[in-house]
């Protein structure tokens, strides 16, 4: 466990870290599982990391070098190692009264070491719950911004579908009209070409029962024609 942290040190998030270094918050996250696969270790609170100058220093180094991550991270462990020989481990607790024992400067030292790493993790812990806030306020207003972009679409979708189909079905209407009075012309044309017909037939045959009668009246007054074809042309005469 990590006991190296100076009084009053600032501690920072993954998202300070990388504007600090001027590296993406993912890359942060990255380089830091790189060092502790290889052994080095921050302070965390629970599953949130911590990080501190040193931290950040050896992030800056990862970000710099030309060598293999993994090489720099061994190096970079090995430093931390050697940094932390000098400190010794100690719990973070907090006394509810007075301890007579911390009368020893090593010890008071000690006490505040821990009591910084204390602040620090819930200084980071409320950090993250403000940037965590923040992102679900960003979060829900891009929702509803989107909500309402969704909402208008549907609208306008909708206005446009109804335009379409009142432009359709007026269409039918006059096309049905139009239909239905061309159908009436061609109804009214026939009705009076057949009057003109059955006109045309009345009168023909009119005149051929006038001639039918006129033919019958004539043969009745011819009494002896002289001769067969004299007969026949006799009654043509008379007419």
């Amino acid at each position: 466990m990590r006991s190296d942290i100076q009084p009053n040190e600032q501690a920072f998030s993954s998202k300070e870290v990388a504007e600090e270094v001027g590296i993406a918050t993912p890359t942060v996250r990255k380089y830091a599982q790189i060092l502790e696969r290889n052994g080095y270790e921050f302070f965390k609170n629970r599953d949130r990391r911590i990080f501190v100058h040193s931290d950040i220093e050896a992030l800056i180094s990862i970000r710099d070098t030309e060598k293999p991550l993994d090489v720099i991270a061994q190096e970079l462990v090995e430093q931390q190692t050697e940094r932390l020989k000098g400190y010794k481990e100690a719990g973070i607790s907090v006394p509810d009264t007075y301890n007579p024992s911390l009368q020893n400067n090593d010890q008071l030292k000690e006490f505040f070491r821990a009591l910084s790493s204390e602040l620090a993790a819930t200084r980071e812990m409320n950090v993250q719950l403000t940037n965590d806030i923040s992102e679900l306020k960003t979060t829900m207003s891009r929702l509803q911004q989107d909500h309402h972009h969704i909402s208008a679409g549907i609208s306008n979708s909708a206005q446009k579908t109804n335009a379409k189909i009142e432009k359709l079905s007026t269409q039918q209407e006059e096309l049905y009209e139009t239909l239905l009075q061309q159908e009436k012309e061609k109804t009214e044309a026939l009705q009076e070409e057949i009057k003109n017909m059955r006109a045309e037939q009345n009168k023909e045959w009119r005149l051929q029962n006038d001639f039918n009668t006129r033919l019958e009246g004539a043969m009745r007054k011819t009494e002896q024609p002289k001769g067969s074809w004299e007969w026949f042309l006799s009654l043509f005469r008379k007419f």
